[in-house]
């Protein structure tokens, strides 16, 4: 697989929010970070978010569980 295809087809994880106004943001890849998309969600809702070529970094902000390969976390507790 090239290296842009595998970039491309990088990990995916879930985010759940457990309340009202988590919010996630994209952070890019590269020489310096910087932010380049953020959701909002509320209670109950699902994100399904994955690391590409120009997403290196997910920062959540509130309550919510996190699902990935390696396991689940809860984030704001």
């Amino acid at each position: 697989m090239l290296d842009k295809e595998m970039a491309i087809s990088g990990d995916y994880i879930v985010i759940k929010a457990l309340e009202n106004g988590v919010t996630i943001i994209g952070l890019t890849r590269g020489k310096d970070t910087k932010f380049h998309h953020s959701e909002k969600l509320d209670k109950g809702e699902v994100l399904f978010a994955q690391f590409t070529e120009h997403t290196s970094a997910i920062k959540i902000r509130g309550r919510a569980s996190i699902l990935t390969k390696h396991g689940e976390i809860e984030a704001g507790i």
